[in-house]
């Protein structure tokens, strides 16, 4: 049944329209380096007014046409002496697990950050974890979707992979809350709650607030986090892309588009180019095929939202 006119024009005033496209400033902080297994790529993104915002990981637009991948580490001229050693055994726990979900976590012999952040799930604490996968189950068994590591708030996403393929690879980092240096970008966490039922961590911060952050779409394209802060975020980024960058031909990210706000289109440019600006979303990826990596998937942020 069709409105009157004049009906439909007084229901249009009384109920609010979304709320406008949110651009916010992005730079771009990366550097050149050499070793491959160094994170010199940077993306910031700050705002006063963000108060919700969406962060994707797409397949790659070449992932039909692996026939093989590669995830193995490349450590050519990398000097990792300053790094702590990483055993290849670490203690493990299952944190939580049902029908859908398992919740691991790990702890290392030694790690750069303090395992301080208490990670709670169904009623249960747990400290002293460097690390903390999420499994979801599948048609094809459990499979690893989403890592965090609570010491120093780094996250990595991915989708399920493509029917070819029986996993796809990690690639690029992200953070979520006031992002500060010390020795590298990190967002110190306060502590890291799941809850199942919704499929959402919370994100409590030691500088005040939180963030949560609900598994929104899971599939063989794409995996997408909608992230609601509690207040918004000053004077410093609300979130941070971390990758690397070599070579047009080894990397994790090679290339960044961004919408500006008032643009007819997207505009693109190769990552290390990229002067940074203002942008309603900015997708940070891979045309071509690298070989690190190489089904890692793309990332995007936006759009961002002032609504709560």
């Amino acid at each position: 049944m069709r409105l009157p006119l004049a009906l439909a024009a007084l229901f249009a005033l009384t109920v609010p329209s979304a709320a406008a496209p949110l651009a916010v400033e992005v730079r771009n902080e990366s550097v050149p380096v050499l070793c491959a297994e160094k994170d010199n790529v940077a993306l910031s993104f700050l705002s006063s007014d963000v108060r919700r915002f969406r962060i994707e990981a797409r397949h790659p637009a070449y992932i039909g046409t692996l026939n093989a991948d590669r995830t193995a580490p490349d450590w050519t001229q990398c000097d990792m002496t300053g790094d702590p050693a990483v055993p290849a055994k670490p203690r493990t726990r299952i944190l939580y697990s049902d029908q859908k979900y398992r919740l691991v976590g790990f702890t290392f012999a030694s790690f750069w950050r303090a395992p301080v952040v208490p990670v709670r799930v169904a009623g249960r604490s747990f400290e002293g974890l460097h690390m903390v996968q999420l499994f979801t189950t599948t048609p094809r068994g459990r499979y690893e979707s989403l890592v965090f590591y609570p010491p120093d708030g780094y996250w990595r996403a991915r989708p399920l992979p493509p029917a070819h393929m029986p996993e796809a690879a990690y690639g690029s980092s992200f953070l979520v809350g006031p992002v500060e240096v010390d020795g590298r970008p990190i967002v110190r966490l306060k502590e890291v709650s799941f809850d199942p039922a919704q499929a959402t961590f919370t994100l409590g911060f030691a500088a005040g607030g939180s963030a949560r952050m609900r598994v929104a779409t899971l599939d063989r394209d794409r995996q997408d986090l909608d992230i609601t802060l509690s207040q918004a975020i000053s004077g410093t980024p609300f979130a941070a892309l971390r990758s690397m960058y070599v070579t047009a031909f080894n990397n994790d990210a090679a290339a960044v588009a961004w919408k500006p706000p008032g643009a007819a289109g997207w505009r693109e440019t190769p990552l290390m180019e990229f002067e940074g600006g203002t942008a309603l979303e900015v997708w940070a990826g891979r045309l071509t095929p690298s070989r690190h990596n190489t089904s890692a998937p793309d990332m995007v942020f936006g759009p961002f939202d002032p609504a709560p």
